[in-house]
C-alpha cells in the first residue's frame, strides 16, 4: 500500500453543478497529492473554508487566489472565477442527499435538530445560529481501544431574533 495519503478528489456525479474552475482546482490539487489540509496551511485558512473554496461555496480574496496559484502552480487568470459573483450554495447534490456521509450529517439534523434548537434556545435565547458569520473544523480523535472518532466543530454567531 502506497504511504502517500489518500485525496479527495473531483466527483464527477458533481461536477455539472460546480463553477468551471473547480475542474482546475481537482485537477492540481490531485496532480499534486495535496490534501486540503495541505492547501489550508499553505493559505493560512480552515481545511473546511479551502473545501468551499474548491466547491463553490465560498468567495476567495485575492490573497486567496494569489497563494492558491501559486500552491497549484496554475496561473492565476485562471482563478479569477473564485472572487467575481456571489457562491452558489446548497445546489450542489440532491434533497435529501444520496451520497452516504452526507445523507449522515443530514440525518444527525432530522434526528436530533429539535434538540438542537431546544438547547440553544434555553442557553441563548430566541434566534439562531448564523451560518454566515460562521467556521467549522474537523478532527480525528483515536480513543484508548483504538476506536477512531470523527470531531466536527460548527462555531456560529448567535443572532438573536428581533422585534418590529
Amino acid at each position: 500500500m502506497s504511504s502517500q495519503p489518500r485525496i479527495a478528489a473531483l466527483d464527477e456525479t458533481l461536477a455539472g453543478s460546480l463553477p468551471n474552475v473547480s475542474r482546475t482546482l481537482f485537477a492540481a490539487k490531485t496532480l499534486h497529492g495535496y490534501t486540503f489540509e495541505d492547501i489550508a496551511q499553505k493559505l493560512g485558512r480552515s481545511e473546511v473554508a479551502v473545501a468551499a473554496l474548491f466547491y463553490g461555496q465560498a468567495t476567495a480574496s485575492d490573497e486567496d487566489i494569489d497563494k492558491l496559484a501559486e500552491v497549484l502552480q496554475i496561473p492565476r487568470q485562471g482563478l479569477n472565477e473564485l472572487s467575481v459573483g456571489f457562491p452558489n450554495r446548497g445546489r450542489v447534490g440532491p434533497m435529501p442527499p444520496v451520497e452516504p456521509l452526507i445523507y449522515r450529517l443530514y440525518e444527525i439534523v432530522q434526528n436530533y435538530g429539535y434538540a438542537f434548537k431546544a438547547v440553544m434556545n434555553e442557553k441563548f435565547g430566541d434566534g439562531i445560529m448564523s451560518a454566515i458569520a460562521f467556521s467549522s473544523k474537523v478532527e480525528k480523535e483515536v480513543d484508548n481501544d483504538g476506536v477512531t472518532w470523527v470531531n466536527i466543530t460548527l462555531r456560529g454567531k448567535w443572532l438573536p431574533f428581533t422585534r418590529f
